[in-house]
């Protein structure tokens, strides 16, 4: 049995120092550049209004000027990936997310207002970030059994919510 001092199978560096990088995995930063990546259409290494609004028109969701703009204001100036982990890094507390958190992560896959394709969700849950496994998708999809309608195979976005969030949206 490895002493308490012992770092050995650490997966997460200690949150102390500057560098942003020490803050994550160094898996954790492979999926974050591969997010990246993805969000910086013209490959030019830094995420403007158009990448970001070709994310969302790629997901069919409509995102106003006034959404773009108050996103970009977040950062303290252009978003390269270090500037992009170090946004993560500032956002993450190590605790749950908060209700607000929860609701905007799932409203964020609504196709039409309270509603979430399942097929679409399933490809994007095993494609992107910490991916699941086609079992993992499976059962989350019978704990949400009851938010399921099987005739449109669409799930009810406002019904998890109200399940996982205390004070619903």
């Amino acid at each position: 049995m490895p002493s308490k001092g012992s770092s050995k199978g650490s997966k997460k560096a200690k949150k102390s120092g500057s560098n942003v990088f020490d803050m994550f995995t160094q898996a954790q930063v492979a999926e974050f550049k591969d997010g990246f990546a993805i969000m910086d259409r013209d490959h030019d290494g830094v995420l403007s209004k158009e990448d970001i609004r070709g994310v969302y028109d790629e997901i069919g969701r409509l995102c106003t000027e006034g959404d773009l703009d108050a996103m970009l204001s977040e950062a303290p100036g252009p978003i390269n990936f270090t500037t992009f982990l170090q946004m993560f890094a500032n956002k993450s507390s190590g605790e749950a997310d908060d209700d607000a958190v929860v609701s905007k992560a799932f409203r964020a896959f609504e196709k039409s207002p309270g509603e979430i394709d399942m097929d679409s969700f399933r490809s994007m849950l095993m494609a992107f970030g910490d991916k699941f496994t086609d079992s993992e998708v499976t059962d989350a999809y019978a704990a949400f059994d009851e938010f399921v309608d099987e005739d449109t195979l669409m799930l009810d976005c406002d019904g998890i919510i109200g399940m996982l969030c205390a004070g619903g949206d």
